[in-house]
């Protein structure tokens, strides 16, 4: 399965930030966020497509905007 360009970015943007803020596990922070390891997996990884809300419910978790959780992904990406 081809990952689209978009999803890429936007997983490996989500790993870092979860990573410069201190969750190192991605399933300690998916406990504080209220979701499944296995979602967090698979939105880094590009796999899953996120809605509006989880999008919003991950920017919380990490003390970060919604802009500031899309801002990688360009017009061209």
């Amino acid at each position: 399965m081809s990952v689209p360009e978009h999803r890429r970015i936007f997983g490996e943007h989500l790993r870092e930030l979860r990573r410069d803020r201190g969750w190192g596990s991605q399933e300690s922070f998916a406990h504080h966020v209220g979701m499944d390891r296995t979602y967090v997996s698979g939105l880094e990884r590009g796999r899953r497509n996120p809605t509006l809300d989880v999008i919003v419910k991950l920017a919380r978790g990490l003390e970060v905007t919604p802009a500031d959780l899309l801002a990688p992904i360009t017009s061209t990406s």
